[in-house]
């Protein structure tokens, strides 16, 4: 290079976006950014004395401060030296967890808070890590639902195909919902953290009853709602027909992702009803006492993919 060139050469590759005379390039594959606010799902891989060290797909590791959680019995008090004792009854390495940016600090590093029924440890479902905002993830997934109440929610690893697009999760209107899956599957959860991390799993019996009682409670008293069972690693019996509908929804959200497709609620739902919708037009559901046929309904790759891609871009 001609070191009196005026050319502009950028050093990473990417999009470019252009404001008035100033040139910024936005890489295709870079690390979360945390901003304050943004929703994200993390694990936590360290537990200092009154603080949690958590990875939530950022160039450095997240902290979650004792004081920023919800005390079982929803107590409201300053945390204690006995608190720091049972510091690993709350979380522990490996445990996921969902939270909320509180604050950015000047080398980058984000401070969660977990003050709110809506965040807190995850269990009973499949977590799975794609491109988020402003930044990427390696694509991988793990299991954290046992076959009964007596697995351990430590998970086992999944092999997940690496995304070669550009697709992945956006910050939208609702980054959580309920889906009402079919085939007797029940409701799933989904929680999109912006970072990229993403967790499905079965509904907990009684959601809707807790969060029915507890919409009309004030801030203040919103603590009292919290019970020692948010914090417990044991996973509910999931039943098959809700671990079928929850890895079509996983592999719904990889077929987005590899080619290229923003993955938000409306993407979601839009490859979840075509993915029902492949399944009718190829005739998976022509023999209900077929358990084989039923076995890979969840499968959505090759013909499948491209097919299901296309009714979502048709939507769009």
């Amino acid at each position: 290079m001609n070191p009196l060139s005026t050319s502009i050469i950028a050093t990473v590759a990417g999009t470019v976006q252009k404001t008035n005379k100033l040139l910024s390039v936005h890489p295709l594959r870079a690390r979360y950014t945390p901003e304050i606010g943004d929703l994200v799902v993390g694990r936590i891989v360290e537990v200092q004395s009154r603080r949690w060290k958590v990875d939530v797909a950022a160039p450095l590791l997240a902290q979650l401060p004792l004081s920023a959680i919800n005390l079982p019995g929803g107590i409201l008090r300053r945390r204690t030296s006995a608190d720091e004792l049972q510091i690993r009854t709350f979380f522990s390495e490996g445990d996921l967890v969902v939270a909320e940016v509180q604050s950015v600090h000047q080398d980058g590093s984000a401070s969660l808070h977990t003050r709110s029924l809506k965040y807190g440890k995850l269990r009973n479902g499949v977590f799975l890590a794609v491109t988020g905002t402003g930044g990427s993830a390696a694509s991988s997934s793990s299991v954290k639902g046992g076959v009964g109440a007596g697995n351990s929610a430590s998970g086992s690893a999944l092999a997940a195909p690496g995304g070669s697009g550009t697709g992945g999760v956006v910050r939208s209107r609702r980054q959580v919902w309920t889906v009402p899956t079919a085939n007797g599957g029940g409701e799933v959860n989904i929680i999109l953290g912006v970072n990229g991390y993403i967790f499905i799993s079965k509904n907990p019996e009684g959601a809707d009853a807790a969060s029915s009682t507890t919409e009309n409670v004030s801030i203040t008293r919103m603590e009292e709602m919290v019970s020692s069972s948010i914090y417990s690693s044991q996973n509910d019996d999931i039943p098959p027909q809700t671990r079928r509908e929850i890895a079509r929804l996983t592999q719904c959200i990889r077929v987005l992702v590899q080619n290229g497709v923003r993955v938000d609620e409306e993407t979601v739902m839009g490859a979840y009803n075509a993915s029902l919708q492949v399944d009718l037009e190829i005739g998976d559901d022509e023999d209900e006492e077929d358990e084989w046929r039923q076995e890979g309904r969840e499968y959505l790759e090759g013909a499948k993919a491209q097919e299901i891609l296309e009714l979502v871009k048709q939507q769009l």
